[in-house]
């Protein structure tokens, strides 16, 4: 889609005066005010996806915005209290209005024109390098081989600003061993925001000042748990390094929230009370859960959920984010939360994941591609064989409870990567798709009778269609 430069300007400036006067009239003022500026940003969204989203769907965000004193006014107005103003405005304006609003209509009809997946978010390792070396960790054993250079990064934020892409995930490695070329990336793409996966220690007063002045990034702290729990894996004295570059963050105003990797051992001590109020008494905005993948050297099955803990974990993450109760912090779980996007996301379809050696995978956790960013385009990299049969396969299960080609339904990786010709991008060794299958199946298996129970109680309308005689298997 081709955008008009003049009303684009019209309309980001449109938006940007909006946020601020949003900031200005709620900061100290009470969630009156917030209220009734919030429902004036639904109005000047509606028209730019009134093509996208029904009518109801605007009306239902004015509703929950109506009232002051609902749980995620309180907690937007605490954030907008506490956030530096510039990084509020540049992270909502990029990310709502050059992302969620123009830039995917731009990606859909993109969709449309090429017959293939169009992402709006994309992952990309900026270095293979890690100052830690934390145990069943590739990254502490690979060392620092793999680099995007920063030209190459550069090329592929404006090639992916020319899609309608403008969210970028930086991933590792640890991506702050790189934090002055992507400071320099960031202040140069001021319309895209970027937001990095860390693990903390590399975060000081000097880099906290810098990003307050380029304003268009965020972080997701990595953290498992107890102070025991981390430094057993990441090494004496690190759990009390994050917790200072959060009270660090918090001090200067900055966004962000954690990366957690839940797993048998953990996944009640990452959703108790005592640990969520931790967070947010550190400056913890949002939780984005993961499942334990077993994949690669050093891959350990034992630490993958029974099928009581992943229901433990659906019920706990949905109960700390409720409309009411829980706790003032916003949860994602990407295993469990399939039925909100459709199943899958990946190939292409909503995210990519661009590994330090230039090879462009479906996902962060799946390490098989056709396509590399040092021979071919962005757009050539996204139309690959491997994304194609994504494309074709999405959603791979009827029960978006079992939403991901390789852990609940792990024969279908391996027919899509023999179908395609993708080869391994694993950074230690190839894998071979007959070693993944043999991991997950296990945990296919006893999962879908759950899986498929509690989906017929939440969707008894959808529940014949997925059930495990009727999943999509082609």
């Amino acid at each position: 889609m081709s955008v008009n430069p003049i009303v684009h300007s019209a309309q980001r400036a449109a938006f940007s005066a909006a946020i601020d006067a949003t900031i200005h009239a709620v900061r100290g003022k009470g969630t009156e005010k917030m209220s009734e500026n919030a429902c004036k940003l639904i109005d000047l969204a509606q028209p730019l996806l009134k093509n996208r989203f029904p009518d109801e769907a605007f009306d239902a965000a004015r509703k929950l915005v109506s009232d002051p004193n609902g749980k995620w006014m309180q907690f937007a107005y605490r954030a907008i209290n506490e956030i530096d103003p510039h990084i509020l405005k540049m992270n909502a304006l990029n990310l709502v209005y050059e992302g969620m609003l123009l830039g995917y209509n731009q990606v859909c009809e993109l969709r449309e024109k090429y017959q293939c997946n169009m992402p709006w978010i994309l992952l990309f390792d900026p270095t293979s390098a890690c100052n830690l070396h934390c145990k069943g960790c590739w990254a502490a054993e690979y060392g620092n081989r793999l680099n995007l250079s920063y030209e190459e990064m550069d090329r592929l934020v404006t090639e992916g600003e020319e899609l309608g892409i403008h969210w970028y995930m930086l991933t590792g490695g640890e991506p702050m061993c790189r934090k002055s070329d992507i400071l320099k990336l960031a202040a140069k793409h001021q319309e895209s925001v970027f937001h990095l996966f860390t693990n903390g220690t590399l975060i000081d007063q000097e880099f906290c000042e810098e990003v307050r002045k380029v304003g268009n990034m965020a972080f997701f702290l990595s953290i498992e748990g107890s102070e025991e729990s981390n430094d057993d894996r990441r090494g004496e004295g690190i759990y009390r390094k994050v917790l200072h570059a959060m009270d660090l963050m918090k001090e200067n105003g900055l966004l962000f929230g954690t990366s957690i990797c839940y797993t048998s051992a953990n996944y009640k001590a990452v959703t108790s009370d005592e640990f969520i109020d931790m967070l947010i008494a550190h400056g913890v905005r949002f939780n984005w859960y993961f499942h334990y993948m077993p994949i690669g050297d050093g891959a350990n099955v034992n630490l993958m959920l029974d099928k009581d803990q992943r229901e433990y974990m659906l019920h706990r993450v949905r109960e700390i984010r409720g409309l009411t109760g829980g706790k003032e912090i916003f949860c994602i779980d990407f295993q469990n939360d399939g039925e909100y996007i459709d199943g899958c996301i990946a190939g292409g379809r909503q995210y990519a994941h661009i590994n330090p050696n230039g090879d462009v995978e479906p996902c962060v956790f799946i390490h098989y591609s056709n396509a590399n960013i040092h021979d071919k385009s962005l757009l050539e990299c996204l139309q690959q064989p491997l994304f194609k049969e994504y494309h074709k396969g999405q959603p791979f299960n009827k029960n978006h409870l079992r939403p991901c080609p390789m852990l609940e339904n792990p024969e279908l990786l391996g027919e899509m990567v023999k179908r395609s010709g993708a080869h391994s991008t694993d950074l230690q060794r190839p894998e071979s798709t007959d070693d993944v299958y043999r991991r997950c199946k296990p945990y296919a298996d006893q999962w879908t009778p759950t899986a498929d129970r509690l989906w017929a109680e939440e969707h008894p309308e959808k529940a014949c269609a997925a059930c495990a005689a009727c999943t999509k298997q082609d």
